[in-house]
């Protein structure tokens, strides 16, 4: 029988998708669940890590556009994802930038874009895909960026006006996804991680930070779900090192990831917003499936 599980992720920025979920994808790709990625921008604003390919920024000639839709392609062939898209198609909406920097301000961009006319370029989406679990961001987007917050206000908004029978009928039948989660990083998690990178003698200022004032972490009493996508760890670092203009996998806070091996990157948690818990919990009492709990048919 064919395999009826279907997964979609909004996220903001191409790159967000395999620093929060590239393991879990890979994970579902590989029992043979359906995976759709959806990319709100190129992530024009980005700054750029190689010194080489500067030029390319958006203070330069604002061309990184494109080279980050080609980096996105690439990490989704190395986790096996074939069905990415850009929200709207590439150049809809373009990366925001800080709240406060010039980027921000642009008419274009898509913190300045309104909700509607954004949740109307995903709900057709959703009714063709008709994922049953769906992941993005808290309504914080994790640690505050515009994007990560418009793609959630996107991605939550879009799933009700999906739902609705009598909404624009002319973009599909309705759709009700099951389930909802957004990523969530354990307080607790990154502390032992922490500890443990500087056990091994791994030196990086962001774990010399307080724990405390990383917007990114939760308690880990909210944690519901964790996927162990130890078993992919190669894919995921190979996902990660194709965004060559953002992560370099060899050195700094990524390279002491990669440097901590599978259970440092495989395990993925997230905290179900919508829908079920389903009833295999592992010792902490967090599901182990994002389908947990679903009647599939």
């Amino acid at each position: 029988m064919a395999d009826s599980r279907r997964l979609m992720l909004v996220h903001a920025h191409p790159d967000d998708e395999s620093i929060n979920n590239a393991a879990t994808m890979a994970h579902y790709v590989a029992a043979g669940a359906s995976v759709t990625l959806v990319t709100c921008t190129l992530g024009e604003e980005a700054e750029i890590i190689v010194p080489d390919m500067v030029y390319l920024d958006a203070q330069h000639e604002d061309r990184l556009g494109p080279v980050r839709e080609v980096e996105l392609a690439e990490a989704m062939k190395a986790l096996g994802v074939t069905d990415h898209r850009i929200l709207g198609g590439a150049g809809k909406f373009r990366d925001s930038g800080m709240i406060g920097s010039d980027a921000n301000k642009r008419e274009d961009c898509f913190w300045q874009t309104d909700l509607l006319v954004a949740a109307l370029e995903l709900v057709p989406v959703i009714r063709e895909v008709k994922p049953q679990v769906l992941i993005t961001y808290d309504d914080f987007g994790g640690y505050g960026h515009p994007d990560h917050i418009k793609a959630h206000r996107v991605a939550m908004y879009a799933t009700q006006l999906a739902a609705a029978a009598t909404f624009k009928p002319e973009l599909g039948a309705a759709w009700e996804i099951s389930k909802i989660y957004w990523n969530a990083m354990p307080r607790g998690v990154m502390a032992a991680g922490v500890e443990a990178m500087k056990a091994a003698g791994v030196e990086d200022e962001m774990l010399e930070m307080n724990l405390d004032d990383l917007p990114f972490l939760v308690d880990d009493a909210l944690v519901t779900t964790v996927i162990d996508g130890s078993a992919h760890f190669d894919a995921k670092v190979a996902a990660l090192a194709a965004h060559v203009t953002q992560i370099d996998v060899t050195s700094g806070f990524f390279g002491a990831m990669v440097a901590g091996g599978p259970r440092a990157m495989g395990l993925e948690f997230y905290r179900l917003v919508q829908g079920p818990m389903g009833s295999d919990r592992d010792a902490d009492g967090r599901e182990t499936d994002l389908f947990a709990g679903l009647n599939l048919g």
